[in-house]
């Protein structure tokens, strides 16, 4: 589910709608599961801990700071009560198998899956934010600056031909279009 569509499905819960309820225990039931099945729980102590970690969410759906970040919320909390379950039963596997004795997991937790999408997406909409107001900025500068990020990065004398400047113009000129930039996107909470 897509972290705008769980914030307002859990906003919309909270306000008592039975269909946004029933849309985020459909939408979010497979992360939560697959927390559980993480720590390889009995049937009956999954489902237990399925239905706590709901019950739980339901109790502090009012209190949740982030609507947008329930699946963390959702996730941490199966963890934690799949971890709870695991130290109250205080199994004891005895094996003799090296390789599972010496088995290191590589995967990825779901949580922590969970939390570098949701990264992973704030970084995108903080890039899209950036190139959405350096198409505002004037031509001189949207010019400026895309020759200036060339890889490899163009001397002073280059950028001067290409572009038509005084070569002591360009560090002056470049530095007022970086904070025209920056004040547009400090104006818009963009950073």
């Amino acid at each position: 589910m897509d972290r705008a569509d769980v914030g307002a499905l859990v906003r919309s819960a909270v306000d008592g709608d039975a269909a946004a309820w029933k849309a985020l225990v459909e939408g979010l039931s497979p992360l939560v599961w697959s927390v559980v099945r993480a720590h390889r729980l009995s049937d009956a102590d999954g489902h237990e801990v399925y239905q706590t970690v709901w019950f739980r969410f339901a109790q502090h759906l009012g209190r949740i700071r982030e609507p947008e970040k329930a699946g963390s919320w959702l996730a941490s909390t199966a963890r934690h009560e799949s971890l709870k379950v695991l130290k109250s039963l205080r199994r004891l596997t005895v094996t003799s198998d090296p390789e599972v004795l010496d088995r290191i997991s590589e995967d990825r937790t779901p949580e922590q899956s969970l939390l570098d999408s949701e990264e992973a997406a704030a970084e995108s909409e903080r890039i899209r934010r950036l190139w959405q107001e350096f198409e505002e900025l004037g031509d001189r500068c949207r010019q400026l600056l895309r020759v200036l990020m060339a890889s490899p990065p163009p001397s002073y004398q280059e950028v001067s031909a290409a572009l038509g400047i005084a070569v002591g113009s360009i560090g002056p000129l470049r530095q007022r279009c970086l904070r025209r930039l920056r004040a547009r996107l400090d104006a818009r909470g963009a950073l």
